[in-house]
């Protein structure tokens, strides 16, 4: 029998139960990048507007962090390229971890995989499936991207090269997820570990393209590899070639490491607990602590180098964001007097405020992933009330990002030199972010606790914050929109004139979601 025996059965039984998580990915990618179109022509419609995006963009290295270097602002299509390249890849990527964990090691963890295997499959085959399954997926995602944003309008030649770097993104993350569920123990392990590289192809990329003489590391990044296709101006194709050998490097990693270890075994292995509980394992808060102790540390020590990379990133700008430059000028049209390098900073904190939320609705998803493996219905059964199982994991998801954003604020006032961005001045404006942060979280709590049906309505908000708040700005969107977003209200703790009230109003906004999750998971039924 070989090892690939039963290979396509899988596939066709996995693409069959997965059409459900292609769906959402494709139409939010297509989305990103149609609307790209779509708002460039409406709002700059004509040579000024557009030569005041390129400005305005060209001079905030924030833009470059987040989006990649702006190679070409006065088209539609070269606006499409910059805006949707890297988020694009991002959102493929992320896509092909979840499918090939989902796949792979998930199985494994539920017993679905050793049934299978009791059969004539052969060992890579669910490996080879599930790959398979992210590779189409991954060219799905391309094709129809492509295809619809051709139909409104987008050039062909921008467009194949924009959409053939989503797919390759794919190729090499869905390669980076097969990996990780070799190497961890646990469905939950490994797509931390192909998230957690994801993530930081991410940032070494905004890192590259915003950072005076970091361009070097550009060739060191996955998702930098993609960038310098260039779809808008030159569209080079060869930088696929550094993708496809990544991608066949990794899957032939996975499969060795595959036929080296133990059958629902990690190369890294889980750490038992103690056979009885004692100390904080002992009530239920204390078990909350130890379920979220992984999430609590990894997210804590990202913010750390994550405050560190921006603190050094706003010491290193110099003359971009200078008295003279046009970031210096932008500000002054707007008649805000502020420090321009802790201008800079509030950018990078509501960035930061974004990934915290990130990491808070996480955790609230971990009480619905217990639920639905019936680990919530025991502890209700004894003398435990409802309210204190959800408070225990609602506490952390509030205070977890909380604490992470201060270490992050703390972080960026150590390494950066400027002599407005203190220790003290960092740590008020984070303070002043965190009712912001709590009412995205407190979305989670409030769908997790009365309706997890709408869950991705947590995402959804963070997504909609991430658009306000970044690109709201940009496409001149009125003031009563931008306010949707929480973080358009949090003041400037160095304005003297700061009002305390805003602070206030994002507070009760939060209080008022968890309380709604409260009442919510006291009266439904506990799946």
């Amino acid at each position: 029998m070989s090892a690939l025996t039963g290979t396509p059965i899988l596939l066709r039984t996995a693409a069959h139960q997965n059409a459900r998580i292609v769906a959402p990915w494709t139409l939010a990618v297509t989305a990103l990048s149609v609307t790209s179109l779509i708002g460039y022509r409406f709002v700059f419609a004509d040579e000024a507007s557009r030569q005041g995006l390129a400005m305005t963009i060209g001079s905030n290295p924030a833009f470059n962090l987040l989006f990649g270097t702006p190679y070409d602002l006065l088209t539609e299509d070269g606006f499409n390229a910059w805006r949707s390249l890297a988020l694009g890849g991002f959102f493929t990527g992320l896509m092909a971890i979840i499918l090939v964990v989902r796949n792979t090691r998930a199985d494994e963890d539920s017993g679905q995989a050793e049934l299978i295997a009791s059969s004539v499959v052969g060992r890579h085959a669910r490996l080879a499936a599930a790959v398979q399954l992210a590779f189409a997926a991954s060219i799905i995602v391309g094709l129809v991207s492509a295809i619809v944003t051709m139909l409104f309008g987008g050039d062909p030649s921008v467009t194949i090269a924009l959409s053939t770097t989503f797919t390759a993104t794919g190729f090499m993350f869905a390669g980076v997820a097969a990996v990780a569920a070799q190497v961890g123990s646990y469905a939950r392990t490994a797509s931390t570990l192909a998230i957690t590289v994801l993530g930081a192809s991410f940032l070494i990329r905004g890192f590259a393209d915003a950072a005076p003489g970091a361009g070097w590391l550009i060739w060191w990044t996955p998702m930098g590899w993609t960038q310098e296709v260039r779809p808008s101006t030159e569209a080079r194709y060869w930088p696929l070639l550094i993708c496809l050998a990544f991608t066949l490097v990794m899957v032939a990693i996975a499969n060795g490491l595959l036929a080296r270890r133990d059958y629902g075994q990690g190369l890294v292995p889980a750490r038992p607990g103690p056979p009885r509980g004692r100390g904080l394992l002992t009530n239920v808060w204390g078990l909350a602590l130890r379920l979220q102790a992984p999430s609590i540390v990894a997210w804590s020590i990202a913010f750390l180098i994550l405050g560190g990379a921006f603190g050094y990133l706003a010491s290193s700008l110099g003359d971009v964001i200078g008295p003279d430059s046009p970031f210096a000028k932008a500000f002054a049209s707007s008649g805000q007097s502020i420090d321009l390098a802790f201008a800079f900073v509030l950018i990078l904190l509501q960035i930061m405020g974004i990934i915290a939320a990130v990491y808070g609705v996480q955790v609230m998803m971990r009480v619905y992933a217990e639920e639905i493996d019936y680990r919530l219905e025991p502890p209700l059964a004894a003398s435990l009330a409802r309210w204190q199982l959800l408070a225990s994991h609602a506490v952390i998801a509030i205070l977890g990002p909380a604490t992470a954003l201060l270490i992050g604020g703390v972080a960026i006032s150590l390494t950066a030199t400027d002599p407005a961005l203190t220790t003290g001045n960092l740590v008020r404006q984070v303070l002043a972010e965190i009712p912001a942060v709590a009412i995205l979280v407190g979305v989670s709590v409030a769908t997790i606790g009365a309706r997890p049906q709408v869950r991705l309505a947590s995402w959804a908000a963070v997504v909609a914050t991430f658009a306000l708040t970044i690109l709201g700005p940009l496409f001149n969107l009125w003031d009563w929109i931008l306010g949707i977003s929480p973080l358009w209200h949090v003041p400037n703790v160095t304005d003297p004139d700061m009002s305390v009230g805003s602070i206030v109003g994002l507070v009760v906004v939060a209080a008022g979601f968890v309380t709604i999750g409260f009442l919510g998971f006291r009266r439904r039924d506990v799946r």
